[in-house]
């Protein structure tokens, strides 16, 4: 199973004593992933949101910027939001962010989980269904062909036109995230493609039946799911003990879901509600070397995923301890859940 990690380099939303702004974070997160290549990590991804209180709008921007200074790790989108963007930009993007890493690129396309990119780039929110489907069904197309005939509703069509560069690797892998819907995890079953399923609440074993309806409608799709690759995506942070973890990861956290949770209608979080999540039973990945191992194994026999990203940087993280939570991760997580899960080495997912 492949270890990693995902971000949305969160900034602080208003200045201040202690505020971290773009310029900071960014460099910060270039240093992150450096360190998650070096102690072993397999996978880094990195979001895309347009609000104040993120720096990642431009992933592949910051990601082939880490390319220059990382080696092994896999580097994709967490995500990218297809639905407002377009489709032979990701692809030439990504590709190129393939070609200068050789061949560690991956596109992690989603909906995303604001709307801010939709007014922003000129797009009706009422087409929200429609404007996903399309732009995937071009974006495989780009990848299948190296010269594409393609036509829709809400772009230009495309005749037998060239697109350039490449990628490095024979073929870009191409993931679906999800946040949880049926019809989403049935879709990315037909078409054959790697399911990236985000859980930051609730109980985890309430999403397992997402996997069994992605499989099963892949093979209903003619697909061999045995091939499929699945991820879970999911909040956590590791310490070198259980209360340290806690402590340092709960007010950033509940921060960031509170803030949120405003915009939302959602209720306020507690660090009772926030130490009940952190569970046997409960979405968050937080506590000691151990601890959280245990967690990824056990929930890697619910789900039997293919890979495990952990995003531990929310909120105004401070940076010395990102950095320690990434070594811990890296050189005490990992080595547990390999030799648990009997694999000494993780393999580079294959494209779909």
């Amino acid at each position: 199973m492949e270890l990693g990690l995902y971000t949305f380099a969160d900034v602080s939303p208003e200045p201040g004593p202690g505020a971290i702004g773009p310029h900071q974070r960014l460099r910060n997160l270039i240093e992150e992933i450096e360190l998650a290549d070096q102690v072993g990590l397999d996978v880094f991804g990195l979001g895309e949101h347009h609000r104040p209180d993120y720096a990642a709008s431009a992933p592949v921007v910051a990601l082939a910027a880490a390319a220059e200074r990382t080696k092994r790790i896999r580097l994709t989108s967490a995500v990218t939001v297809l639905s407002s963007d377009d489709p032979v930009r990701v692809f030439q993007q990504f590709a190129t962010l393939d070609q200068l890493s050789g061949g560690r690129a991956e596109i992690m396309a989603g909906r995303g989980s604001f709307i801010e990119s939709f007014p922003l780039f000129g797009y009706n929110l009422e087409d929200y269904d429609d404007l996903f489907a399309e732009k995937l069904d071009l974006l495989l197309a780009l990848r299948d062909s190296e010269r594409v005939t393609w036509s829709g509703t809400h772009r230009a069509p495309i005749n037998d036109r060239g697109v350039y560069p490449r990628p490095y690797q024979d073929s870009l892998p191409i993931w679906i995230a999800i946040g949880g819907t049926p019809q989403s995890a049935a879709r990315a079953g037909v078409l054959g493609l790697p399911l990236a399923l985000a859980i930051i609440g609730g109980e985890p074993a309430h999403f397992a039946p997402l996997f069994d309806l992605y499989r099963e409608a892949a093979r209903r799709g003619g697909q061999e799911p045995a091939k499929l690759a699945t991820s879970i995506n999911v909040h956590g942070f590791v310490g070198e003990t259980t209360e340290q973890a806690a402590d340092d990861f709960y007010g950033p956290q509940a921060e960031v879901m509170n803030r949120i949770g405003r915009e939302r209608g959602w209720g306020p979080t507690s660090r009772a509600h926030f130490d009940q999540a952190r569970s046997p039973q409960g979405a968050l990945f937080v506590g000691s070397p151990e601890v959280v191992a245990e967690k990824i194994v056990a929930q890697h026999k619910l789900f039997k995923n293919d890979r495990f990203l952990l995003q531990m940087a929310i909120g105004i993280m401070p940076h010395d301890k990102i950095m320690k939570a990434i070594e811990l991760y890296g050189t005490k997580v990992a080595p547990l859940v390999r030799k648990e899960l009997g694999a000494t080495t993780s393999q580079p997912v294959a494209a779909a």
